[in-house]
């Protein structure tokens, strides 16, 4: 069952200015003009919005049918503004869609960055920085999955010093020191590395941006880290 269908009298779209937007600043930037959100962030703590993704995957295992979410509505109500209540860094892989897999969400609840294995590259680290300090997401999740393709390509690097062709080399480059770590481990190397890879990410968001490490040291932003299993639905968040 969707968001939609198990709350249909819950109203979270909230309109008006963004003139509180730009105070989150910690450089003194700040968006003007129409790229700029018209949209109040949302008011969800972090613990708040963590609760709900656990509620949201909860009922995707319990009840995986969706129902039609009034997409035309809802694309009214957001296209003047954004105000997702989490962030989600999660792989590319086809099978993992975190809209759906944290209950069937609507349009602007999440914001989402994918790429292979799941990595905090530039590109995704701006986009976390955009969504913590001007959208006012509460929540970061660094979402590993279960037989990650990227991640089995690093371990092989680490284990046999296989070389990659094309850009897929430089691509794991990131991950493969989770998976030099993770040898000689007890259980599979693969899913040791999964996890081990989310949180030294989810490690990296936090300290390597000075802009997201000082919205958490304010309180106002949580970073997790967790593991999809492919089999069972189940997102499992580990810290």
């Amino acid at each position: 069952m969707c968001e939609k269908c198990s709350q249909t009298n819950r109203r979270r779209f909230l309109t008006g200015t963004a003139a509180g937007l730009a105070a989150l600043g910690v450089a003194g930037w700040s968006m003007t003009g129409p790229a700029a959100a018209k949209t109040s962030p949302t008011s969800m703590t972090p613990d708040e919005a963590l609760a709900r993704l656990k509620k949201g995957n909860a009922r995707f295992i319990a009840e995986p049918q969706l129902c039609e979410a009034d997409l035309g509505k809802r694309r009214e109500q957001v296209a003047g503004g954004q105000a997702p209540w989490a962030t989600i860094l999660t792989c590319a892989d086809s099978r993992v869609p975190p809209e759906l897999l944290f209950g069937g969400l609507n349009l602007g609840e999440l914001f989402v960055c994918r790429n292979a294995g799941n990595m905090a590259d530039t590109a995704t680290m701006g986009t976390i920085e955009y969504g913590a300090e001007h959208l006012g997401s509460p929540l970061i999740v660094v979402l590993g999955h279960e037989r990650c393709g990227a991640v089995a390509a690093a371990c092989e690097v680490a284990e046999k010093g296989t070389v990659l062709p094309g850009s897929i080399g430089p691509m794991v480059d990131a991950i493969v020191p989770a998976a030099k770590a993770m040898l000689g481990k007890e259980g599979d190397l693969v899913a040791n590395v999964v996890r081990e890879s989310a949180k030294r990410t989810a490690e990296k968001i936090g300290t390597q941006s000075e802009i997201v490490s000082h919205i958490v040291h304010e309180g106002k932003l949580r970073i997790v880290y967790g593991v999809y299993d492919l089999d069972t639905g189940v997102v499992e968040f580990l810290g």
